[in-house]
């Protein structure tokens, strides 16, 4: 075998242009897909990334009536809907796929809040538990957090956001100050953000659209424990839970909402807890990209079938010129096993070259093609392993005729050729 591939680099060394040529169709072919591929990938993380998000793996769970989310601003509260209790909390918690739940409740509200003259035109209310911050990737910019007094002794206090703060005090001085919640007095304690590693991307209105229910109006959150001060009755909870990866959210959304839907006794089977499966969002959206880019592999490997044809036109050109070599070496004693692996060995080299050619080619061209037109790039490295293999599989597919017909020359008649 050694000595093969020694006899296939000499004869690719004495013909160094015919075998770049015939090289040039497995270059393009390879260095094409690696690209596409490279692109493909890519492509399909930063869609992932700009729909769920960048690292808080949060899944919301709500209350849905059929295929809208119970509003509870124009409806009571139906019968058969139990609090969630720390039981179920906990059951919840235990999920392989979980990493931390928490529960909350949640209204958009009008003309709501207050600071002196100051209004929020719009605002989404919040009460939370001791675990919600954590569990959506918020930290705490100014001030403190809530205490475990906040939640016991029913301190009316209140975290507020960049919107929300910068709207009702516009001289920046926040903390102790105090606003009024649905005509109710609170002490403003601290301002919140997002984690910076759990922003997410907003690159269209469609995004826009679903992140403002946290983001774009405005929110404060006060201690759950008040949610009735300020809107009299008892309502159902919300549960957030944060997935132990990003493909885990799925997985922790429908299995959070099927523990606590196994609870309800409501009459209307259309109310049901759902998770907000922003993963199978992000899915669908690569598929309809990949299918997109699936036919862009097809026409790349219309110059893989090219290359292949010209590997084995070039190794029937190889095979005629040396007659009389293959003549000389079957009088001599040469079986055809021996002369079909020498031919063989020689197509495979030629297209593996080219193959790694285009592995190199391919990932220069895509960090070009990302650079151009920012289209994100992550290198496959299976992708890579298969090209290569792919490649040398192209020699020995399309150089198996010419070594075969190498292997079954006459030998006197290959030795009376000119």
């Amino acid at each position: 075998m050694l000595e093969d591939i020694r006899l296939a680099f000499q004869g690719i060394w004495s013909h160094k242009l015919r075998s770049a040529l015939t090289m040039l169709g497995i270059i393009i072919g390879i260095g094409s897909i690696i690209a596409i591929v490279s692109t493909i990938k890519g492509t399909n993380e930063q869609i992932k990334k700009n729909l769920v998000g960048a690292g808080n793996n949060a899944v919301n769970i709500q209350l849905y009536q059929g295929d809208w989310t119970l509003d509870l601003s124009y409806q009571e509260v139906p019968d058969g809907i139990p609090e969630i209790s720390d039981r179920v909390l906990g059951e919840i918690q235990t999920l392989d796929e979980v990493e931390s739940a928490a529960l909350y409740h949640r209204r958009n509200e009008y003309d709501a809040v207050y600071a002196g003259n100051q209004k929020l035109a719009s605002c989404n209310i919040f009460g939370i538990d001791s675990n919600y911050l954590d569990a959506y990737g918020f930290q705490i910019t100014k001030g403190r957090g809530f205490s475990e007094k906040d939640f016991t002794t029913n301190r009316k206090v209140v975290l507020l956001d960049k919107t929300t703060a910068t709207a009702l005090f516009p001289d920046g001085n926040v903390i102790g100050k105090i606003i009024e919640v649905k005509g109710e007095p609170f002490t403003v304690i601290g301002m919140m953000a997002r984690k910076e590693n759990s922003q997410p991307v907003i690159n269209s209105m469609e995004d826009y659209y679903r992140y403002v229910s946290t983001d774009g109006s405005g929110t404060i959150c006060i201690p759950d424990a008040l949610w009735p001060i300020i809107y009299q009755y008892d309502e159902p909870q919300n549960l957030v839970v944060r997935a132990t990866s990003t493909d885990e959210m799925t997985a922790a959304g429908e299995k959070a909402a099927d523990i606590l839907n196994s609870y309800l006794t409501v009459s209307d089977e259309t109310i049901k807890y759902k998770g907000e499966d922003l993963l199978k969002q992000a899915n669908q959206i690569q598929e309809i990209s990949s299918s997109t880019n699936q036919q862009l592999l097809w026409i790349a490997s219309i110059s893989l079938l090219v290359g292949g044809i010209g590997v084995m036109n070039i190794m029937l050109v190889s095979v005629t010129e040396r007659t009389r070599e293959i003549g000389l070496k079957k009088a001599l004693g040469a079986r055809k096993r021996r002369i079909l692996t020498q031919f063989l060995t020689e197509a495979a080299v030629l297209t593996l070259l080219g193959g790694l050619i285009g592995v190199v080619g391919g990932i220069a061209l895509a960090y070009i093609i990302s650079a151009v037109s920012a289209v994100p790039v992550a290198i496959s490295g299976v992708s890579i392993l298969v090209g290569v293999v792919f490649s040398t599989l192209i020699g020995i597919i399309f150089g198996l005729l010419p070594s075969v017909k190498a292997a079954n020359m006459n030998p006197i008649d290959a030795l009376r050729s000119e």
